[in-house]
């Protein structure tokens, strides 16, 4: 499959859920970025979880705008660069803002005493009544 081929696929794709959604092609943006978003962040609950789901929807954003740009090379029917950033900004922006408010969206699990250091030594063991 060419590249070509591909990216008249996804176009195709697209029109098909815009029709069948009874979407905007912005609203179908916003929710495949933070579906993808939410995706990568449940997978990767390590440090930097937030880090690499923002880059996989920028990824995701990016590549589409490519593939579309490619179909449009393709026909003759370049749209503006105004269009393509529109559609990066939309499919971005909450992604944007929960990388942003992350840190405060998780509470600390391994920081039971709440000042950022492990239980350790003898009141490891103990109940918290017994402490």
């Amino acid at each position: 499959m060419t590249l070509i081929e591909f990216a008249a696929l996804f176009t195709e794709r697209k029109a098909w859920l815009v029709t069948s959604t009874d979407l905007s092609k912005d609203a179908l943006h916003i929710y495949f970025g933070l579906a993808l978003f939410m995706a990568v962040r449940l997978a990767w609950r390590w440090r930097g979880g937030w880090l690499v789901a923002w880059l996989a929807v920028l990824t995701m954003a990016s590549g589409g705008e490519w593939l579309d740009m490619s179909l449009e090379a393709k026909r003759a029917a370049i749209q503006p660069d105004a269009a393509h950033w529109h559609d990066i900004w939309n499919t971005m922006f909450w992604p944007t803002i929960l990388l942003l408010i992350g840190r405060w969206l998780q509470p600390d699990a391994m920081r039971p005493d709440g000042d950022g250091r492990m239980m350790s030594g003898e009141n490891a063991e103990r109940r918290f009544e017994q402490a």
